[in-house]
């Protein structure tokens, strides 16, 4: 059914007591059912499993997807399932709201992970235990959520801001419940098939799991006399270069340096194909871009020239060259800059989400009479806010200096800055659905590096409060948007928002360290271990070049990199300037091109052929085919599929690796 909403001249003309009541009057439903236990659980579980995923292609891809869609499809397709066995009642909508405010809180805690918790254990080698990551994480995740109370009328109730994704969300749900249904089931039926087929695969290429199966349940390793298990590789191009080596053949080299060596394979990552399609050809095309310019043209020139060599390791030992080592060495520094330079003209080329925030906080004063508040049962009181701000704050920076070396006085400066940087995210996710926590996150790291040069830490944590106060801020609001176009009440989502941070936290920050800290030889957690090939943690990359260059300066670099800087920065800009003159996005896009420095390039290369399918099924199938109902209608949630079954059965192969061999 049409969703009821204000004109625009009723959201311009109408005081907020007005619009208050006429949404208590005509869209509130206080009588349905909403945060109910069974409501809570599921988004607590399935929060969970999707924080899991998550954790694992942001490991992989330093991208962090927004799993609210997902978890709407996957609960409403379960309950309805369960209804039609008879052994439960359907979920009400505001249910399925409820818990997709749970599931997607969770699935943003992994950021801090990927980004700054693990940066700062790369530059400073230490491994910070398990318990503090989740209390700092949980705590400057709460502090997002109580700054986000006292906007929520503001933005949503009385500016009525559009918040897109939430808005996407609220538009979902009310088709799968008081429209096509079918249409929920099917999506349901095609994420569930995809990810099936998907596990199977991923479930073939898995050493441990094979290993389990092989040797511990069938016990082939003693009646076959096998020493290692049977599976399929992940890297197609490991059956060119076993034939090669045993028939001699030619080994694929550009400027004397082997393919491998530049990180340049042939694979088939299945959660890679479903992330570069929920990329889309642009992104997806810029990442390829920056692979090829960086991989098989600089990176060959820089290593003939002797600017990127082989060097000696912690122990004296030369240390080989791999795709890693190209990275750290030279390739860091351009694809950083151009990531960084990107993001902040990105960000001032969009003056209404600065100048909106001044006509946001302050607008024009109406009178307000007592009793006029029809909403103070439901909303969350701002005594809360103002109460618990303060109070979580101050905790915030006294487990920030006591866990991470911080100077409390430096960690309390940096609130003021933390604070209008998650005004401006949040005016951003209410106008965009961008959340600009990356480059916000930077203005934090290069203030604060300015003041305390000395201490990476410094930069590094003040500059992950910012990511994790501004994002739950934002994504608060996106979450309560929908609650609004149903009418939920904003308390009872607050409270799953909570509920949803403490279950991501508690599902990844484990997973943490069995996916990237790996025990060594002598069964020691090494930082130096955290980026591998497996797992490059490009977004911790990014974070750790900023650091390290606001430590060591740039007259530490070699010059040819110092040039690429230049270079990037220059491309970057015109990049960005031509997206704000044309007003429409460039064809490419600069932080893509420097996400596709960092990654490796199969990664990168699968991805740009995940998109590619899409977009080519896209011109294919017309409007009301069958082929654009599968391909493109039900492109998100095959996207989701190739990336829950490849992650989960991943994650399942991990466990299996480091609590079993």
């Amino acid at each position: 059914m049409a969703l009821a909403q204000l004109t625009d001249e009723q959201t311009r003309t109408w005081t907020r007591e007005q619009k208050d009541r006429w949404w208590f009057e005509n869209v509130y439903r206080g009588d349905l059912p909403q945060l109910t236990l069974r409501s809570g659980l599921t988004g607590f579980f399935l929060g969970g499993i999707l924080s899991a995923t998550n954790l694992y292609v942001g490991g992989k891809t330093g991208v962090t997807l927004g799993v609210g869609l997902t978890s709407v499809i996957l609960a409403f397709a379960m309950f309805r399932l369960l209804a039609r066995m008879r052994m439960a009642n359907d979920f009400t909508i505001l249910e399925n709201n409820a818990m997709q405010s749970i599931a997607t809180a969770a699935g943003y805690m992994t950021t801090p992970l990927v980004s700054s918790l693990a940066a700062y254990m790369m530059v400073t080698g230490v491994i910070v235990p398990w318990w503090q990551m989740l209390v700092w994480m949980v705590i400057m995740s709460l502090v997002g959520v109580l700054v986000a109370f006292p906007m929520k009328r503001r933005f949503i109730n009385e500016d009525q801001l559009p918040f897109p994704e939430g808005r996407a969300c609220g538009v979902v749900l009310d088709a799968l419940y008081h429209g096509a249904a079918g249409e929920g089931v099917y999506k349901a039926k095609l994420l569930g098939i995809t990810a099936g087929l998907t596990a199977i695969y991923q479930f073939l290429i898995s050493d441990g799991l094979q290993r389990l199966v092989q040797f511990s349940i069938l016990r082939m390793n003693r009646w076959a006399g096998m020493t290692e298990p049977w599976h399929f590789h992940e890297r197609l191009d490991h059956y060119y270069y076993t034939l090669a080596a045993k028939w001699g053949l030619w080994t694929p080299k550009i400027l004397g340096t082997d393919f491998r060596t530049l990180g340049l394979r042939l694979t088939l990552d299945a959660a890679m194909l479903g992330v570069g399609g929920l990329m889309g050809i642009r992104v997806a095309t810029s990442v390829v871009l920056g692979t090829v310019v960086n991989f098989m043209v600089l990176a060959p020139i820089m290593i003939a020239r002797g600017d990127i060599a082989p060097r000696p390791g912690p122990t004296g030992a030369i240390v080989p060259l791999t795709r890693a080592e190209i990275v750290n060495q030279w390739s860091l520094w351009w694809g950083v800059t151009m990531m960084v330079v990107g993001s902040l003209i990105a960000l001032a080329g969009k003056p209404e989400i600065f100048t909106s925030v001044f006509k946001n906080l302050g607008g024009k004063k109406k009178e307000r009479q007592p009793g006029d508040d029809v909403l103070k049962d439901i909303e969350v009181p701002l005594w809360i806010s103002f109460v618990g701000v303060p109070v979580l704050s101050v905790l915030g920076c006294y487990v920030t200096h006591l866990f991470f070396g911080v100077p409390m006085w430096l960690a309390l400066l940096s609130l003021p800055l933390i604070f209008i940087l998650t005004v401006i995210c949040t005016n951003s996710m209410a106008l965009t659905s961008w959340t600009p926590t990356g480059s916000l996150s930077k203005i934090t790291q290069f203030s604060i590096g300015a003041i305390d040069r000395a201490n990476p830490a410094s930069n590094l944590i003040t500059a992950g409060m910012t990511a994790e106060v501004a994002s739950n801020a934002g994504n608060l609001l996106s979450d309560i948007k929908p609650g609004y176009m149903l009418g939920a009440k904003p308390r009872q989502q607050a409270i799953g928002h909570a509920i949803g941070i403490v279950s991501g936290a508690l599902a990844a920050t484990p997973l943490f360290f069995v996916l990237f800290l790996q025990p060594d030889a002598t069964g020691a957690r090494v930082a130096a271990n955290l980026a591998s090939e497996q797992f490059p943690m490009p977004s911790a990359l990014q974070w750790r070049g900023v650091a390290e260059l606001i430590q060591r300066g740039v007259t530490t670099l070699p010059m040819s990199a110092i040039y690429s800087m230049v270079g990037a920065a220059i491309v970057a800009a015109f990049i960005e300037i031509m997206t704000i003159i044309r007003r429409k996005p460039f064809p490419l896009s600069s932080v893509s091109i420097g996400l596709g420095v960092i990654l490796p390039p199969e990664y990168c290369l699968t991805m740009w052929f995940g998109a590619l399918f899409f977009w080519w099924m896209a011109r294919r199938h017309a409007v009301g085919t069958a082929g654009h109902r599968t391909w493109i209608e039900g492109m998100e949630p095959i996207c989701a599929g190739l990336i829950a079954g490849a992650a989960l059965t991943g994650i399942a192969n991990a466990l299996v690796n480091a609590l079993v061999f």
